[in-house]
């Protein structure tokens, strides 16, 4: 889980706001299937990456992904990762590595996640605790609930809006007090990563 930063969620608080004001009946409900069947998880600045060189020990290596989005390994220095999935940058290690070691076999495993922000969920508004989530596959908007606290008491959860980067920002309506308060299950939904949720306040 990550922070926002002050800027951005200024400025999506300010788009929550705005949304508040209107109804959110006239957008279209959330598709209710959305997992991408070949997701790959791509690599964020603040991953923990463990670097594995086949029969080479002096080589493999725990590494954190700084703040620029590099990493330095032993023999390789300041290659970028984030953005990158583990197994391409294995890739790009091995040809690396190939100009001293004769036929190098590199695994990478993330053993902290912290994302690449583009693969973040971010729940703003009437949440119990707003906030930025690593974005797992077949991941749905209870999961996300669960996760941020439900909402507030004075969050209007059936005018909540997703707004799906994606798919160049299209906006959903999401029904979270049916899904929260009521127990309907179908209301619940798949999120995707870029995902955007906004609870606005109730009126009265």
């Amino acid at each position: 889980m990550k922070r926002l930063s002050m800027t951005r969620t200024a400025a999506i608080l300010l788009t929550a706001s705005l949304l508040a004001a209107c109804s959110s009946s006239n957008l279209p409900p959330a598709p209710v299937k959305a997992a991408q069947p070949n997701y790959a998880y791509q690599i964020g600045a603040g991953d923990t990456l463990a670097v594995s060189v086949w029969r080479h020990p002096e080589l493999s290596t725990t590494v954190p992904v700084r703040p620029d989005g590099k990493v330095t390994t032993p023999l390789i220095e300041d290659i970028v990762a984030i953005g990158r999935t583990p197994a391409d940058l294995s890739r790009e290690i091995e040809k690396r590595l190939s100009k001293f070691v004769r036929e190098p076999s590199v695994t990478i495993a993330v053993t902290n996640f912290v994302g690449n922000t583009n693969e973040q969920v971010r729940v703003v508004g009437q949440a119990g605790k707003p906030a930025a989530l690593n974005y797992k596959q077949g991941m749905t908007l209870l999961d996300v609930m669960i996760l941020v606290g439900g909402i507030t008491d004075n969050a209007a959860g059936n005018r909540a809006v997703l707004i799906r980067q994606s798919e160049d920002n299209k906006q959903y309506s999401v029904r979270l007090r049916d899904l929260l308060k009521g127990g309907d299950v179908s209301a619940n939904v798949e999120v995707l990563p870029g995902d955007v949720i906004m609870i606005p306040e109730s009126y009265f």
